[in-house]
Order: C-alpha cells, then sequence, then structure tokens
C-alpha cells in the first residue's frame, strides 16, 4: 500500500489487519460471476451480512451495471471485517424495470438483509416502491431522479440528484464562464436528462447566463444523428454547449461537430464519464470537455482504489463503480453504528439502518458524505476538464 491514501484506503488497510487478513487472503476468499455471489468474506461457520445488488449485466446499458456491481463486489471485500462479514449477490435488471422487480424477488429469496442498487434510474423506481412496502433498506448509488426516494423513508442515495447537477453546473458557470453563449442538447424521453436539463435552465436564468439556444430536444430513436441541432447551435454562435447525456450520445456529439467544423465547449454531468474508454473514439475530440462528477480515476488520491480495481477487474474504474465502492462503505458503518448483528432480519435491519444513516459520516472515494432523513446525500460537487486525456479538477 502506498502512503499517499485517501480515508477509504486507509481505511482498507486497516479493515485487512483487524480481520488479521492480507488482501490477498481477502480476494481468494472472493467468487465472481454474473449473478451469482461475489465479495463474500464469511465468518468460520459461514455466516455473513447479505447486501443484494442490481443492474443491467447484460444489454445496452451493462457498461453501468458491470461498473456498479464491481464497485458493490469490492466494497463487500474491502469493508468487511473478521466479526462482521458481507456478502454480496448479484441479479441482472437488463435495464427493465420488471425484470429488476424479479431480481428483487430473487435476492430476497435468497436472504438479503440491504440492497445496493439497483443501477438505473427507472429499474430503482420500480424496485424502491418494493423495499418500501416489504421494509428492506435500499440505496441506490447511481440512480438520480427524484421519485427514487420520493416518499420512500427506507430509500437512501448515494449520488447527486438530476437538479442537483443541473443547477450545480449553471453555478459553476455563472462564476467561471459568465460570458459564454449557451445551446442546450438534451434527451427529452430521458428522465436523467430531461432532469438536469430543466434545473440547469432554470438557475442558469436565475444567474443571467445567456442561453442563445436551450431547446435542443432529441429522443431515443434519433441518437444518432445530432447534425440539426449542432447546425442550430452553431447558427446561434454558441460557444459552449450543456449536454445532459450519457457518454455514448456525447462522443457521437463530439464526432459530429468536428466533421461541421464546428468548434465549442462541451459541458456534460456524471453520466458522460467513461467518454474516454468508448472502443474506436478519437479521445482528442473529448480535449476541454468539462463535467461535473464526483470521482475521477486521475486523481491522485485514488490511486489506490485505481490500482486494486485494475488489478481486479482489469478496467479503470469509474464513478459508478467510485460511488457504489462508497454505498458499501456507508451500509457497513451504518451496520456498526446501529449494532446489527448477521442475523439480523431484513425488515429489523431497515428501521435501525434508517436511524444509522443520518448519524454517520463516510470519508469516501467521492467525497465526504452525509444523509438527511429524506434519503438524499450532501457532498461536495466538483468539476473536471479533460486535459491531455486525463480528468483535471478546475
Amino acid at each position: 500500500m502506498s502512503i499517499n491514501m485517501n480515508p477509504a484506503m486507509n481505511r482498507r488497510s486497516l479493515i485487512a489487519g483487524v480481520a488479521g487478513l492480507g488482501a490477498a487472503g481477502i480476494l481468494a476468499g472472493c467468487s465472481n460471476g454474473g449473478s451469482s455471489d461475489g465479495g463474500s468474506a464469511a465468518s468460520s461457520d459461514g455466516a455473513a451480512f447479505k447486501l443484494g445488488t442490481i443492474g443491467p449485466l447484460t444489454g445496452d446499458t451493462a457498461t453501468y451495471g458491470v461498473s456498479v456491481t464491481n464497485g458493490v463486489e469490492m466494497g463487500a471485500e474491502d469493508f468487511s471485517t473478521k466479526d462482521f462479514p458481507l456478502t454480496v449477490k448479484k441479479e441482472d435488471s437488463q435495464g427493465k424495470p420488471e425484470t429488476a422487480v424479479n431480481a428483487y424477488g430473487t435476492l430476497r429469496d435468497w436472504g438479503m438483509q440491504a440492497l445496493v442498487g439497483p443501477t438505473l434510474t427507472g429499474t430503482s423506481v420500480s424496485v424502491a416502491e418494493k423495499c418500501q412496502s416489504d421494509r428492506v433498506f435500499m440505496i441506490a448509488p447511481v440512480a438520480t431522479a427524484a421519485d427514487v426516494t420520493a416518499d420512500k423513508d427506507c430509500v437512501f442515495r448515494g449520488c447527486f440528484t438530476d437538479p442537483n447537477q443541473g443547477k450545480n453546473a449553471a453555478k459553476w458557470l455563472a462564476k467561471n464562464k459568465p460570458d459564454a453563449k449557451i445551446a442546450i442538447i438534451y434527451q427529452s424521453d430521458d428522465a436523467y436528462s430531461q432532469g438536469i436539463c430543466t434545473a440547469f435552465t432554470e438557475e442558469a436564468k436565475a444567474d443571467k447566463l445567456n442561453l442563445v439556444k436551450p431547446d435542443l430536444a432529441f429522443k431515443t430513436d434519433t441518437a444518432t444523428d445530432f447534425k440539426v441541432q449542432l447546425g442550430q447551435a452553431q447558427d446561434a454562435g454558441a460557444d459552449l454547449v450543456f449536454c445532459p447525456l450519457y457518454y455514448t450520445p456525447a462522443s457521437v456529439i463530439l464526432k459530429q461537430a468536428s466533421d461541421m467544423g464546428y468548434k465549442f465547449t462541451m459541458m456534460g454531468c456524471d453520466g458522460m464519464d467513461g467518454l474516454l474508454s468508448i472502443k474506436g473514439f478519437d479521445t482528442s475530440l473529448a480535449e476541454g470537455v468539462l463535467m461535473t462528477t464526483a470521482f475521477s480515476a486521475d486523481d491522485p488520491a485514488n490511486a489506490e482504489f485505481v490500482k486494486a480495481y485494475k488489478d481486479k477487474y482489469g478496467d479503470t474504474p469509474d464513478q459508478f463503480a467510485a460511488t457504489a465502492y462508497d454505498c458499501v462503505h456507508a451500509v457497513a458503518e451504518a451496520c456498526k453504528k446501529a449494532g446489527l448483528s448477521l442475523d439480523t432480519a431484513a425488515e429489523d435491519a431497515c428501521d435501525q439502518l434508517v436511524k444509522a444513516f443520518t448519524e454517520i459520516t463516510v470519508d469516501g472515494l467521492t467525497g465526504s458524505l452525509t444523509w438527511t432523513s429524506d434519503g438524499e446525500v450532501s457532498k461536495e460537487a466538483k468539476v473536471f476538464e479533460i486535459q491531455g486525456g486525463k480528468y483535471v479538477a478546475v
């Protein structure tokens, strides 16, 4: 272990020592595989606190689900102790709400005591309803829509909400690029994109930003051709285009803008994390892209986690993996705070975890995290710029 570790990594080393296990010993006791147990560190009698996780492990959005479930598995390994081991079972939602609900049922049959997931907003909303009615504690790592936690006292969140991201992005621009001429390209049939766009527009108007073309919408079936939207932004003189999108459409926009000879600064949010890892994408087109996200794999403070993740999964972790890892960290801290035992029933654990979550502070990969009674997380928003193929805090 290097000596320049962030608090989560210091805890990572400490846990191995307390448990009387080296990191190699912890990893040797773990299993991988889709729709299976993973991240196990059971006690000598095989008992462990059971964490479920759900994400799209197959299909078009699998990259997000794989990141989240990987983060959950690593968290279970790193935050298990000899006295309170954690074990994980992951299930594939295929990105579909109905499949996610079925996956939740499978995890309940397994004996899940708390849920870290699902990944996507639509699946999270559906499963959150089940958790609320069944009294199962749930923390959604990266589902950003307000509906996920609304009117559900046992459903928490590990990421910023859509309104929070949109507002923070506008405030940052008001402070750092007040003279920018701004266009907005957003996906009108996607809750994530629409929610951020609405909040960004409201805050931008309040801060008197110059929105020259704020209504460049598209839908899923047109997400491969943005020449019309780009042409309108260019004609309006936009030198900054706010794109509350996931990284795949963002990469298409950058490529088509380059082909048109249209130069501007793109700004996005956490869904754009992963832009540099798209196969076949010319990453030089991403130079100067801005995004609000809580984690950077290029931050030296995260080097220990990044190395461990690469060693285990052969890939660079993104903010989805890091946030999921922090969520497991939080569950482990809350279990300790509540004094839970390994055999605490899910319904009993739920009420105790709800209370404990409002009393803990987690020094995680994505910042210092605290929670309010409505399930929302408080942590610092950060803006990064892609410079030389790396994320640099600005």
